[in-house]
């Protein structure tokens, strides 16, 4: 029941935590490079500068992504009293 009550908390977490991401993205960003972070779709950027901002985005996002999804399951369980989720990973 509380992965039913928890899903519209998850999207709405997931969607916060990608503007938080591309938000901080953008910040950081600006300090490596005067020019809006490079796209695999421009043609005419280094492959260096391009895989560069994907590694640095990807990292931020993951992280950001990771708080967030963390922090909502935490206010869940304090408001419901229960973990939307395993308490810890299977073993392998």
């Amino acid at each position: 029941m509380s992965k039913i009550l928890f899903t519209p908390v998850s999207i709405l977490a997931g969607l916060v935590g990608g503007l938080i991401g591309k938000k901080l993205f953008e910040q950081l960003w600006g300090l490596v490079d005067d020019e809006e972070p490079p796209d695999p779709k421009h043609r005419d950027v280094p492959w260096g500068k391009v895989i560069a901002a994907m590694l640095v985005e990807g990292a931020i996002f993951r992280v950001v992504r990771g708080l967030v999804d963390r922090s909502s399951r935490i206010g869940f369980e304090r408001l419901t009293g229960t973990w939307p989720g395993q308490a810890e990973p299977e073993p392998e």
